[in-house]
């Protein structure tokens, strides 16, 4: 879990305080992973405490974390310095948390990124490594996995030494996010919510930060008209509860899917769950009926026929993919899912997205 968290309006001012106990020798650089889109941005840019030999690297998020770009921030990182930084910052959405989480392990785990994609594969802790999210609804601030596309599969690096050591939560990071961005990240909250709650390894930890994501959820996009302060705070509340609650449960047949699409097709993580889940009625049909109401309510468009004119082969990897993450099924469908959840059903779901 994550060890340090930091949560108010006008926080991200408290990160050179933070940072300062953190460096342990003036060498030691900090290395500041900041999404691109904040590249002209003074009141992010500006605002970071970089000094000495601290650099600051903008990630592009257009496309899904990927293995190699991993191992190519990290050899530049070494290529550049004598010395292990003594931090790895990232500042963005999901998409740089994860990058952020990767590169940390990477700096002291030999290999490539690829390596490691699976459960408990990490052999040493990172350096130390700080998230600050910049939109909520991914829950990567607060998971045990980043998230990668790698040569053959598309895995996290699950491990107790992925998390964060620290989390600064500031609502106010998360002003000006495109409307469509910000449901289809917060619907990825939302969807694990109703994964975990309904899945086969509930438990007390999860149900009850599940419960509670779930509750900010339909505050967020049900109850409330407008995206005011009390949503914001709201929304990057659910998402910290969402990702707890899959701590000790976890996701299942919407992102198992959705993997699959972002492998083959690049799809980003918020869409593809939620052309997914648009399809999911039979197996979570409350939380997709509710789901719809939200779509319909903010007036979100869910791309239709993504799949349309692929291949057999192409559809075989997405299946390969999706299959091979064989503990979000199981929670799904229970130990027994294989028998139910075949190649071909699962080709002519994928066929109706």
């Amino acid at each position: 879990m994550v060890s340090r968290v930091v949560f108010g309006r006008g926080s991200f001012d408290q990160l050179g305080e933070i940072l300062a106990l953190r460096r342990p020798h003036p060498d030691a650089p900090f290395i500041f992973l900041v999404d691109d889109v904040f590249r002209n941005r003074e009141d992010i840019v500006g605002r970071l405490p970089a000094q000495g030999p601290d650099k600051v690297l903008f990630v592009s998020a257009a496309e899904e974390p990927k293995t190699s770009r991993v191992d190519a921030y990290r050899d530049q990182i070494m290529s550049e310095y004598d010395v292990l930084p003594a931090g790895i910052i990232g500042i963005g959405g999901g998409t740089v948390m994860d990058y952020a989480k990767a590169v940390a392990l990477m700096l002291t785990n030999p290999g490539s990124a690829a390596d490691y994609q699976g459960w408990d594969l990490i052999k040493h802790p990172a350096v130390y490594h700080v998230g600050i999210p910049t939109l909520s609804g991914t829950g990567a601030e607060v998971s045990r996995t980043t998230v990668l596309t790698g040569p053959v599969k598309k895995l996290g690096i699950n491990s107790d030494y992925t998390p964060f050591d620290q989390v600064v939560l500031d609502p106010e990071l998360t002003r000006g996010v495109p409307k469509d961005q910000w449901f289809y990240t917060g619907m990825d909250c939302y969807i694990h919510c109703i994964e975990s709650l309904t899945g086969n390894y509930l438990n007390a930890f999860s149900k009850s930060y599940g419960e509670k994501a779930l509750e900010l959820c339909r505050l967020v996009f049900l109850e409330k008209d407008e995206r005011d302060e009390e949503s914001a705070d709201a929304l990057m509340m659910a998402s910290w509860h969402g990702g707890m609650s899959i701590a000790y449960s976890q996701v299942g047949i919407a992102h198992a899917m959705s993997y699959g699409l972002s492998y083959l097709l690049g799809t980003k993580h918020g869409v593809g769950n939620c052309i997914v889940f648009d399809q999911l009625e039979d197996y979570y049909p409350e939380g997709v009926r509710e789901f719809k109401r939200m779509v319909d309510k903010h007036e979100i468009h869910i791309p239709r026929n993504v799949c349309a004119g692929l291949s057999d082969a192409d559809f075989d990897k997405m299946i390969d993919v999706a299959l091979s993450l064989e503990p979000l099924w199981e929670n799904a469908l229970g130990k027994d899912w294989k028998s139910v959840m075949t190649r071909t059903k699962l080709r002519t779901m994928y066929e109706r997205m």
